[in-house]
């Protein structure tokens, strides 16, 4: 039985686990905007730009969880940061779940990929910089220790996560897909300023 929380903008983005035979396991898509805790032995995948996934589990729980923000804050703060898409939000959120699930603070250990520079505008504002120098300061004022880090560069990443043992296995995409992840990163880039800021929760059993 599965137990996970996923913030999300849309119910039609809700995560459906899916069997992958090359690991024998079932995997979760965690989307821009979401975050997934789980206590079962699956993988968490996502697939990185500009944005940035933590990696946060209790070894000896047997829990652990991954998100995937795209801007370290909302500019306007208050409500408007309150949603998985920001990463002071979705690190809060990812954390307090991995607590309500039986971790312990003290003995979270984290790993963090992500904030290549993607988009031309986004190096203008160096988000992917900026959510990779978040992350890490986040970590380090909540003394959560980070085992491995992946950040910048200019590539895409594909991350499997695997909250059990903490295995991450990592591919950095070739430059005939960054065109892709650049594009989709840009659409979703503008519902941010579309959509309702709330992140909605749903537990999944």
């Amino acid at each position: 039985m599965y137990a996970m929380r996923k913030a999300r903008s849309t119910a039609s983005e809700a995560a459906v686990p899916y069997y992958d035979p090359r690991y024998s396991a079932q995997v979760v898509k965690v989307l821009p905007g979401e975050f997934v805790v789980t206590t079962q032995d699956c993988i968490l995948t996502t697939l990185l730009g500009s944005c940035v996934s933590a990696c946060i589990r209790d070894p000896l729980a047997g829990v652990g969880g991954m998100n995937h923000f795209m801007l370290p804050d909302s500019e306007s703060g208050g409500a408007a940061s309150e949603s998985a898409r920001y990463g002071g939000y979705a690190m809060e959120m990812l954390i307090n779940e991995l607590l309500k699930h039986g971790a312990a603070r003290s003995r979270l250990e984290a790993k963090v990929f992500g904030g290549g520079a993607m988009l031309p505008s986004f190096q203008y504002n160096k988000v992917g910089e900026r959510n990779a120098a978040f992350v890490l300061d986040y970590l380090a004022r909540e003394s959560i220790p980070v085992l491995s880090q992946d950040l910048l560069d200019n590539c895409p990443r594909h991350v499997h996560y695997f909250p059990r043992s903490g295995r991450v296995m990592l591919r950095k995409l070739p430059a005939v897909e960054r065109g892709q992840v650049a594009a989709d990163e840009t659409r979703y880039f503008s519902r941010l300023r579309q959509e309702p800021k709330g992140g909605s929760v749903e537990l999944f059993e």
